[in-house]
């Protein structure tokens, strides 16, 4: 079973800016579909809109280590490389979190 954090504040859409983001959905994928795990506390990783704080990004990395890959609506580049190093595979979406889940599953992304 693979596992997808996603940056999502109602659910339903791909609406979080990863450095926004307060928390992340995280679903649990399998060949018959997923379900929510559950919906995982975070501390902004963005302050005052542009700071970055890369020991915020730690502790997203760890909030989300058990996941195979990160979706959200937003990155910015210097996050991005950030998490790629670090190994994340993050990807920007927009789009309804069910199709983009169903999508994984059957294009066997993760």
């Amino acid at each position: 079973m693979a596992r997808a954090a996603v940056a999502t504040s109602d659910g339903i859409n791909v609406n979080e800016h990863f450095g926004h983001a307060q928390f992340f959905r995280v679903y649990e994928l399998g060949d018959d579909g997923y379900r929510l795990i559950e919906v995982r506390d975070a501390v902004a990783a963005c302050q005052a809109g542009f700071t970055h704080d890369k020991t915020r990004f730690d502790r997203i990395i760890d909030l989300i280590s058990d996941c195979d890959a990160l979706f959200v609506q937003r990155i910015g580049q210097g996050a991005a490389a950030y998490l790629i190093e670090k190994n994340v595979r993050v990807f920007e979406v927009d789009a309804p979190v069910d199709a983009l889940l169903k999508k994984v599953i059957a294009d066997k992304l993760i």
